[in-house]
């Protein structure tokens, strides 16, 4: 298939380009390169890409494409809080216009990167995609959007997908040191202590990036009369942890690290536990990596590639990297380019 693939030099992307690839599709990436510099170790062999903002894509963009994987977002709980009007300028009416112009132009199937985060604070029961939606946050509110206007589109000649992965860890050459995992075995190595600023106490589902590109790989090709409008969540139950047991598994990765709990941040409204059973039951998608051997190989690739405080806290966090772009008069008030990125 000849797929086009929105944020692909992101942390997400740089690594299921590859597996995409390998798979025997024909990809091309579209990004305006945010995060293109936050690369931790070698530098990844990127496909070929158009250069374009999201909310500048146009049907004429898209022809000739098969399917289009739609990961592009402010994808950064705080950068929403702090700039809600922008999160919903791009990932809500962005990518709503995406998927119009992709319709236009005769791309048959949709992938949209969701997140279990629409469940919000759904407590100690496994959620299904069945359950209510209570998204707290702009990003979360964001993408319950999407999936209505998008679903609201579906035809028997345009298929759209809704793939609601669970909170991401694992290592990628363009890096997120603002995803729990990631950030717990970063501060493990950087200080020998993993500190949890919350209580510890609420539930998060995790899954390895590289699962995520694997639930997409098969989501491709999946026969459209079962697809078509469905979401799926992406990961596995073995990964519904408590914060607090995360931590225990970084301790366990990085040897000779103390665990600190230090409660200063209260307790955490997002908290679920999350059912994955229909990606199993209906594509065949199971998620192999368990949160253990993605804190090892965390801690492995941040001690080889020589990860340094300053880009564990400035180059691979989000909102850091957004703020020095707009800082160096790369980025308009609106998150729009004006220039080259500033290396």
């Amino acid at each position: 298939m000849r797929v086009l693939l929105t944020g692909h030099l992101g942390y997400l992307g740089t690594v299921m380009a590859p597996i995409l690839t390998a798979d025997g599709h024909d990809v091309t990436g579209l990004d305006n390169g945010y995060f293109e510099d936050s690369v931790l170790g070698p530098y990844p062999n990127d496909p070929p890409a158009i250069s374009r903002d999201l909310r500048d894509v146009e049907p004429a963009d898209l022809v000739g494409f098969d399917a289009v994987i739609h990961l592009a977002a402010l994808s950064n709980d705080p950068l929403g809080s702090l700039a809600p009007e922008i999160t919903h300028d791009i990932n809500h009416h962005g990518s709503v216009r995406l998927a119009k112009a992709a319709k236009e132009a005769g791309v048959s199937r949709f992938l949209y990167a969701s997140t279990c985060s629409v469940y919000g604070a759904a407590g100690d029961g496994l959620v299904t995609e069945d359950a209510p939606l209570r998204p707290v946050t702009p990003y979360a509110e964001s993408k319950v959007r999407v999936e209505g206007d998008v679903a609201a589109i579906a035809d028997s000649g345009f298929t759209p997908v809704f793939l609601r992965n669970a909170t991401a860890f694992g290592f990628s050459p363009r890096l997120r040191a603002d995803i729990v995992l990631n950030n717990l075995v970063g501060h493990a190595v950087l200080t020998g202590q993993v500190k949890v600023l919350s209580d510890g106490t609420p539930w998060r589902p995790l899954v390895h990036a590289r699962d995520i590109a694997e639930a997409f790989r098969v989501c491709l090709t999946a026969p459209a009369d079962v697809v078509s409008g469905q979401a799926y969540n992406v990961g596995t139950e073995v990964n519904n942890l408590t914060v607090a047991q995360i931590a225990e598994h970084v301790v366990d990765a990085v040897p000779g690290s103390k665990l600190a709990i230090t409660g200063e941040t209260g307790a955490d409204t997002r908290s679920y536990r999350v059912d994955f059973s229909k990606a199993r039951d209906e594509i065949g998608f199971t998620a192999a990596w368990s949160v253990a051997d993605g804190a090892a190989e965390l801690a492995k690739a941040y001690t080889e590639y020589g990860l340094t405080q300053e880009a564990f806290t400035q180059r691979f966090v989000r909102l850091a990297t957004l703020e020095r772009l707009r800082a160096a008069d790369v980025l308009d008030d609106s998150m729009r380019r004006l220039g080259a990125v500033a290396r």
